[in-house]
């Protein structure tokens, strides 16, 4: 009877599964992954926020689709049913965008299309769902998108403060008075390179507070 036992949904397990990718294994700073969208849409908060959202969404429910039928999908055909799961996925999502927030689709242009190639999705296709139940699968990929977007986030917020004086569109800076002590914005942290030094920093910082990660 006990391994007819079904497995609690917020077990310890499915716990460790979703908080992996925010630290020890992150898909961005440990296991470097998606790094192109770090670069592409975190000059400013919301598009980052959007596109941080629209790739979990898309990672945890193409997740717990693929694990859902894994036992059906031949072999030498599973990527394409993969693709298949995250292309309808993203359009969905990107339908939704334009539906609801043209703004945002807009400036993140082709880069919601481009999810289709994140390789953080066909890595937790891959490396996860076609081995596990739906629900650690969602839970996975919820985990991965979380991971993923959080380093967005975190770009996202000191680019758009340092390079534009503002967070979400609020004027901190103008408001905190700090312009008036000759502060001016720094043009230089909008630019693509920066994002990828802040990426840079931001993997030298976790990397020299847990050591264990140094090897990989």
């Amino acid at each position: 009877m006990g391994n007819l036992e079904k497995e609690p949904m917020f077990s310890a397990k499915n716990l460790n599964i979703f908080t992996a990718p925010l630290g020890k294994n992150n898909p961005i700073t440990v296991q470097v992954l998606g790094i192109c969208s770090a670069l592409a849409v975190t000059v400013k908060l919301k598009p980052a926020i959007v596109m941080a959202l629209s790739v979990m969404i898309v990672t945890a429910v193409s997740n717990a689709v693929i694990a859902a039928m894994r036992q059906y999908i031949p072999d030498r055909i599973r990527i394409i049913v993969q693709l298949v799961v995250i292309a309808t996925m993203v359009i969905l999502v990107d339908q939704f965008l334009k539906a609801y927030v043209f703004d945002v689709s807009k400036q993140l242009s082709v880069f919601v299309g481009l999810i289709i190639t994140n390789c953080i999705l066909m890595g937790r296709l891959e490396a996860f769902a076609m081995a596990n139940k739906p629900w650690p699968s969602f839970i996975d990929g919820l985990g991965n998108g979380f991971g993923y977007g959080m380093i967005l986030v975190i770009v996202s917020f000191l680019r758009e403060l340092l390079g534009s004086g503002t967070v979400y569109g609020f004027p901190v800076m103008e408001k905190l008075g700090i312009y008036h002590t000759g502060y001016v914005n720094n043009g230089m942290i909008i630019l693509p390179p920066m994002a990828l030094i802040l990426v840079g920093l931001i993997i030298w910082f976790q990397r020299s507070r847990d050591k264990s990660l140094i090897e990989k």
